[in-house]
């Protein structure tokens, strides 16, 4: 399923970033998009939908799952014919590198009385699955994986599932939305309390689609709810995309760049909250609202960088930028530390310590702890090996993709190993990063 995205990106510098570019649909909001329209009656249309692997391991779940879906390029229609409309696989779901499709589907078929076995490559069979199985199990369903539940596959045998109060010890949006799903089918009310506030997509989008949802505090619930009615899903440009773009734009002097129609969910712009302590010049124009989900025209211009310390409480907000904020930091002059990331650590690499070896690589002195990072910034563009450098993505799309913003600002060449993997949230990317750059 993979797209067409080359083997390795070899790069070189550039001297700024400008012009007005698009990135591909949010990831977040196509997955939801996809599952609850499925989960629906009716037909369900979604206009910008991404066609990274990931999303497109969603749509072939629910094909295998007796959903009609028709993807007319522009428009995706998905023909649902709600909860109970569900049929059991008639194979086992390979869901690919996709960690929001196993954990999303999970919550979602616990409350369907049938037999799924859900599995996915290599990476995805050794991330921890326990997070997610457990509060599963409270509610009745009855799941079985390697290790005890931890890993994949998992066997899901659903039905008979009844509300719970629970309690997250983790601020995990994939957690949240899973038991949410569940809820969906389960007897009277659920609701998941967090430790802070991760990406709230998915008590924004069931509304949309006709559930009861109840936010208190850091406390979300649902009702059951087992007659979804469809609607229309405009997907926003995907900031976790963006991110790599913004930082480019920041680090190379003499680049102003806007990014059209960026989806600017609070609970995702973290990044842009830490780079204005750093002393980015970042704006957002044109703010308008789709779906509850805030949008933006996002203006970059170039900035000097000073270092900063990430608390704790802001990572659920900027968890899959981290990588691309260890560069920023890298050119920021003076010491950057994050701390409380240990969720980076199973992530679809272990990215603190990729990102600590892929800034070594560039010359950047950084020290690595169990729970975040230590970087001693160089204060402007970033160094090493001038006659070039290799940086393997350890198989982790947004780790490729952040070696290559690195390339931008380095000296001599750069050759990133191993990025077939952009290809599950962005396949265009490298081709977006040329028609940007200026050498």
């Amino acid at each position: 399923m993979t797209g067409s995205v080359p083997a390795r990106f070899v790069l070189k510098a550039a001297r700024r970033l400008e012009g007005e570019i698009v990135v591909p649909g949010d990831k977040s909001i196509s997955h939801r998009a996809v599952i609850l329209g499925a989960a629906a009656r009716g037909t369900t249309e979604i206009r910008g939908l991404l066609r990274g692997d990931d999303v497109l391991r969603t749509l072939a779940a629910f094909r295998r799952l007796g959903v009609s879906i028709h993807d007319g390029g522009e428009i995706v229609r998905i023909e649902g014919h709600g909860l109970n409309g569900l049929r059991e696989p008639d194979d086992v779901i390979d869901l690919g590198n996709s960690g929001t499709s196993i954990r999303l589907l999970a919550g979602l078929l616990a409350g369907r009385p049938f037999l799924s076995i859900l599995t996915g490559d290599d990476s995805l069979r050794g991330r921890p699955m326990g997070r997610v199985v457990d509060p599963l199990r409270r509610m009745g369903a009855r799941i079985d994986g390697r290790g005890g539940g931890n890993l994949a596959p998992l066997v899901i045998r659903g039905g008979g599932l009844r509300g719970i109060s629970y309690v997250s010890p983790v601020a995990s949006a994939q957690v949240k939305s899973a038991v949410l799903l569940a809820g969906l089918s389960a007897e009277g009310e659920t609701s998941v309390t967090e430790p802070g506030l991760s990406r709230d997509h998915t008590e924004k989008m069931l509304p949309a689609f006709g559930a009861s949802v109840r936010r208190e505090g850091l406390k979300v619930s649902v009702e059951g709810c087992d007659r979804l009615k469809a609607c229309s899903v405009d997907v926003p440009g995907d900031f976790s995309s963006a991110a790599f773009f913004i930082v480019g734009a920041t680090i190379l002097p003499g680049s102003d760049l806007t990014i059209r129609r960026v989806g600017v969910n609070p609970t995702r712009t973290g990044l842009i909250d830490i780079l204005r302590q750093m002393g980015a010049r970042i704006e957002l124009e044109s703010m308008t609202e789709t779906g509850g989900e805030v949008v933006a025209d996002v203006r970059v211009r170039s900035a000097p960088l000073k270092g900063v310390r990430v608390a704790p409480e802001i990572v659920p907000r900027m968890i899959d930028e981290f990588p691309v904020l260890c560069i920023a930091a890298a050119a920021a002059e003076g010491e950057t530390a994050v701390t409380g990331a240990s969720e980076l650590r199973v992530k679809e690499s272990d990215r603190i310590a990729a990102m600590t070896g892929t800034l070594r690589a560039f010359g950047v002195q950084a020290e690595d702890a169990p729970d975040g990072i230590r970087i001693h910034g160089r204060g402007g563009g970033l160094g090493g090996d001038a006659s070039g450098r290799r940086i393997h993505s350890y198989g982790d799309h947004r780790v490729a993709m952040s070696a290559a913003i690195a390339a931008q600002a380095a000296q001599g060449g750069t050759v990133v190993e191993d990025t077939a993997c952009v290809a599950t949230s962005f396949p265009g990317f490298l081709d977006l990063l040329e028609s940007a750059a200026r050498s």
